[in-house]
């Protein structure tokens, strides 16, 4: 018998999925911050004994984690150095010199991960076509340490101008510390981040080298321990925020690369759902402890970026935090997760997050915390039924969180309990709404016609009422949908995205140089994962970002080929006018265009193949309710009585009105009114909105 095993470490949960035999385990522990490992060691432990698996059956262990972003937010990574280009120590604060919050008078900047003195400059230059200027001598590099060893540096940043040109004098110093300081961690931007647009390079080349000491050191524990404490040999493999695998190497060279991985997951496991269902076009809906996730997926292909920005000092206002440039699944963040807590403010008005219990303390119903938290909320409206919440390995106290909504918000406002739990799930639900609205209008999406598939420990509980807000009239709730992430991990391929700058004009193309250059880049995506391979072979997706000459934006344009051969130009030329016609209903004639970013996402099929047809169940019987709860109705703002049923006592075809709640041991799915579900053939929950 041979099991693959995925773990998602959360802000409040940290999940374990097993798969064995076409069968899944799957178990939530509380992440233990302070030393994350331990909590992944408990939830596998369990999960193993639960499913009666052996460690010496696991052939495949997938893991995302938080570490790297928390590393980042909280300023508790690495004691870091920058060496840079003489003259440019500052572009870390400079940043991009304007104010993302236009008439606050007090705003505040990103706090630079490395202080001035710090900041270290040489003397060298590259010019923008490549040619070096001028390059530091080995004394000039040995003079620098001193001053690193004083101030007990572990990493250190080396960015130099137009380095992603021509890369040598930051090859050059690299090798003379590794010789003369071996103990420093050493990262390079023509590695990280070989790209254009200065700022964003230093900016991510800076995060990775802070971050990459925390997460070699917590990796290697990891591994160690998975080894020693349970048997477990089997290699671990990372989820990157791209939404492809990659391997603890890579990982550790490039810990930045992590930072968005469980989301991504959650993304990747409501995609391969809509394919089972023969859906395309889908809003990608995650809601776990902390915050909640939206991605909009179109064609089959959820949205794309290669910049995001991470530790805002404003949360939600772009602009305001680090901006990281490497791939990723675009997605809309909020602050609106199951511990996100509630307040009244100076307005008397009820405010939920982005300040978040976590997992330390937790919602006041777990007995630990203190403040009002959106599973307060929930459990206070009849949405949690205690006897099955979490199956059964976290008792639930709703007296404590009857008190916290009472103290903290009902009281100050004259409200029953009930009415301000439903004031916090309200604004909750809108506030998701709302982030989702503005996404799609941005991007000129419509959503009507779309279905949301959700994921997430809180996310069934409040999938519908979103639903309703959205004017969408049908939802999937995935089994095992509240460890959603972590099965993704077990459903993502095994991929590397490489992105490089290189200055072409179409009309000047010579394809002899430029097919070697693609060579090249093709060559060094293929080799991250050749290790994971195995010999299976490699596919290739190549994507571009080119504009019309003078422009400062591109659009990024995904080749049906490699650009490669005597026609690559003209077929280029025809794939940018169409996406520059589609995108803006015109064309500049006679202007000549140019490539700036060329990006290879270099994959192998995963051993899982496609998702299984969920072939429609034919309606049978009405099923059957355990128990009765009183729910409160959003919409009416009225209790009503709704029927409990268990998900693994439901048969493919069996349906019942709402409202309802469908209980399981990682999640609760809550039908309003107005709302029927059914059963599918592979036992996702289908709930269909029959109201106007």
């Amino acid at each position: 018998m041979t099991a693959q095993l995925a773990v998602d470490i959360g802000g409040t949960f940290t999940d374990v999925v097993l798969e064995s035999e076409g069968r899944r385990h799957s178990t939530k522990v509380l992440t233990t911050h302070q030393a994350p490992e331990q909590a992944v060691l408990q939830g596998v432990q369990r999960v193993l004994r639960e499913s009666g698996t052996e460690a010496a059956a696991i052939r495949r262990f997938v893991h995302g984690t938080t570490l790297a972003t928390n590393a980042l937010i909280e300023r508790r990574g690495a004691a870091t150095a920058l060496i840079t280009t003489a003259g440019f120590r500052d572009s870390l604060e400079i940043a991009y010199e304007h104010r993302f919050a236009q008439y606050d008078l007090f705003m505040r900047r990103p706090q630079a991960l490395i202080p001035r003195q710090w900041r270290l400059e040489l003397p060298e230059r590259c010019a923008a076509d490549g040619t070096i200027l001028q390059t530091p001598t080995e004394a000039d590099v040995l003079a620098l340490l001193p001053a690193l060893r004083a101030a007990d540096i572990r990493s250190v940043a080396i960015v130099f101008l137009h380095s992603f040109t021509e890369p040598s004098n930051e090859r050059f110093v690299r090798d003379v510390l590794a010789k003369a300081a071996p103990e420093l961690s050493l990262c390079v931007s023509h590695e990280v981040c070989p790209e254009i647009r200065e700022y964003e390079r230093l900016c991510t080349t800076v995060a990775n080298a802070y971050v990459r000491p925390v997460m070699s050191s917590y990796l290697e524990r990891l591994e160690r321990e998975l080894r020693d404490e349970l048997g477990l040999r089997v290699p671990v493999m990372l989820m990157t925020s791209g939404g492809g695998i990659t391997d603890l190497s890579t990982a550790r060279r490039f810990p930045v690369r992590l930072v968005e991985s469980g989301p991504a997951g959650g993304v990747i496991m409501a995609n391969h759902v809509a394919a089972a269902h023969d859906i395309k076009d889908l809003v990608a809906f995650d809601m776990g402890g902390t915050t909640a996730k939206l991605c909009l997926v179109a064609d089959g292909r959820p949205e794309e970026s290669r910049l995001f920005e991470v530790a805002r000092e404003y949360r939600f206002q772009k602009g305001s935090g680090i901006p990281i440039r490497i791939p990723v699944i675009e997605l809309v963040e909020i602050g609106a997760g199951g511990g996100s807590i509630a307040r009244v403010d100076a307005m008397q008005r009820i405010q939920v997050g982005p300040e978040s219990a976590g997992s330390e303390p937790g919602p006041a119903c777990y007995g630990r915390g203190t403040q009002p938290t959106v599973t307060d909320a929930d459990l206070q409206l009849g949405r949690v039924d205690p006897a099955y919440f979490g199956g059964g390995q976290l008792q639930l106290q709703p007296g404590a969180a009857t008190q916290a909504i009472t103290d903290h918000v009902a009281r100050p406002l004259g409200l029953e309990p009930a009415m301000a739990a439903l004031g916090i799930s309200e604004m909750v639900d809108e506030a998701m709404a709302s982030a989702t609205r503005v996404h799609a209008i941005e991007r000129g999406l419509e959503l009507h016609e779309r279905t949301l598939v959700a994921t997430g420990g809180a996310a069934p509980l409040h999938a519908a009422r979103l639903a309703q807000k959205l004017g969408l009239r049908r939802v999937i709730i995935p089994r095992d949908a509240g460890v959603g992430s972590a099965v993704g991990f077990l459903r993502a391929p095994i991929a590397y995205s490489l992105a490089r700058s290189r200055l072409v004009r179409v009309d000047a193309w010579d394809h002899a140089v430029l097919d070697a250059f693609f060579q090249s880049l093709s060559e060094d995506a293929s080799r991250h994962i050749a290790p994971m391979a195995h010999g299976r072979p490699t596919r290739l997706r190549w994507l571009v970002d080119a504009r019309y000459v003078g422009q400062g934006h591109e659009l990024q344009l995904e080749l049906a080929e490699p650009p490669t051969g005597p026609g690559a130009a003209q077929r280029l030329r025809a794939a940018f006018e169409a996406a520059y016609q589609q995108h803006y209903h015109r064309l500049i004639p006679d202007h000549e265009i140019e490539c700036l970013n060329w990006l290879v996402m270099a994959s192998v099929d995963d051993d899982n193949g496609g998702p299984s047809r969920a072939a429609p169940a034919p309606v049978t019987d009405r099923a059957t309710a355990v128990s009765e709860r009183s729910l409160w109705d959003p919409a009416s703002g009225d209790p009503s009585t709704a029927g409990v049923f268990l998900r693994d006592a439901l048969e493919p075809g069996q349906w019942a009105e709402g409202p309802a709640l469908v209980v399981e041991n990682q999640t609760t799915t809550v039908i309003p009114g107005g709302f029927r579900f059914s059963c599918a053939s592979n036992g996702d929950l289908i709930l269909e909105r029959h109201e106007p």
